[in-house]
């Protein structure tokens, strides 16, 4: 197996004045026998950066390196890498055991009978010891996917890609094969990078997440930090689900004072001090319903999910979410007031989006209030 080591890679497309930048000044480390996930919205670089460490990219600048081998100017076939793409890309003339078997038969010197002990056993790791015989058609797309990942194991890589493997896959189904894949990746033992647009995927599954966007590396931390301490606004909102909760308020010594009658008694003022205004952000978790005091909020829609309850709500033209306990059953149309503890507020810099509190910060003193004049 292999740690990966990204130093300052950049990656354009076009010429001229025609340049992209589809990835600017990439630094990172992925440790050896690492589940990493890279998430980010549509466009934000990640399936560029996997194709550059798979050697299906040049890099414009940069280093890329396998252990301590530099891999930057190898072409792909050279780096021991295997993908798993969102599209299958199985032979459908071929069955099973000769989807599985086909790339050895190019790429090895194996003998026959090796190759025929490791197709079987990937398919009996995989499950699927009982569909060689059959053609893709006659398979399930959790089957396919199967077969597909199957293809990547026979070839003991040392490094394994995945591009959205599991986007094609209905939500049910999606979430079983994502357990499949860690304890698969546990079992193996291989060093594995994993793209996808779904955050919830990636805390579900990353041993660490690199959040990216534009281009840029955010973040990279353990999902609960990169959740709990995100480094600036754009990753606290978009790792979560529901999404945080953001508003501009702004700042009246140590009273923050945002739209209609939200009004938030800071116990310390230092992470505020020097600005006029600030973005404050809440997740919905730490949303609370009040019988008074608080923010008055309409509630535009109520979603009951069984085990809990998730208020769609209305200040001031802005909407917020509350997710709270199903036995909390308010109207559409209701009005209610909220608040939330201090050490559950986000502050960032309302021009660089940079994390000024986050919810790992301590707070000195008694939980904050939030009051209504």
């Amino acid at each position: 197996m292999s740690s990966i080591q990204l130093d300052a890679v950049r990656k354009e497309f076009g010429s001229g004045g025609q340049k992209i930048v589809a990835v600017e000044n990439v630094d990172l480390e992925i440790r050896d026998g690492e589940f990493l996930v890279l998430v980010g919205p549509s466009g934000c670089g990640k399936t560029t950066t996997l194709r550059c460490v798979a050697g299906l990219e040049d890099v414009t600048s940069g280093t890329i390196t396998f252990g301590s081998r530099d891999v930057t100017d190898l072409r792909a076939r050279d780096r021991d890498v295997a993908m798993v793409f969102q599209n299958y890309a199985l032979y459908p003339h071929m069955n099973v055991r000769q989807n599985l078997g086909f790339g050895l038969k190019l790429s090895t010197k194996l003998t026959t009978a090796e190759i025929t002990e490791r197709v079987e056993d990937a398919a009996s790791m995989l499950g699927i010891e009982d569909l060689l015989d059959d053609k893709p058609k006659e398979l399930s797309g959790g089957q396919q996917q199967r077969v597909a990942l199957g293809r990547a194991i026979v070839r003991e890589p040392e490094v394994f890609l995945m591009d959205e493997p599991l986007s094609n896959l209905d939500a049910k189904l999606r979430s079983e094969m994502r357990t499949e894949l860690q304890e698969l990746q546990q079992t193996l033992g291989v060093t594995t990078v994993y793209v996808t647009h779904d955050q919830t995927e990636a805390m579900a599954m990353g041993d660490r997440i690199a959040v990216m966007n534009d281009g840029e590396l955010q973040q990279v931390g353990a999902p609960e930090t990169v959740y709990r301490s995100p480094t600036n606004e754009f990753v606290a909102d978009f790792i979560g689900s529901p999404s945080i909760n953001l508003l501009t308020v702004d700042v009246e010594g140590s009273t923050l004072v945002g739209p209609g009658d939200f009004e938030y008694d800071l116990s310390d003022e230092s992470p505020v001090q020097g600005y006029d205004r600030v973005r404050a952000g809440f997740r919905p978790e730490d949303v609370e319903l009040v019988p008074e005091g608080g923010t008055s909020t309409t509630v535009n829609v109520a979603e009951h999910m069984g085990n809990e309850n998730f208020l769609y709500l209305e200040l001031a033209g802005r909407e917020l979410t509350a997710r709270i306990d199903s036995a909390v059953r308010p109207e559409t149309g209701e009005t209610v007031r909220f608040t939330f503890g201090e050490e559950a507020l986000y502050l960032f810099d309302p021009d660089t989006g940079d994390a000024l509190k986050t919810k790992t910060d301590t707070v000195d003193g008694d939980v904050a209030r939030m009051t209504t004049e």
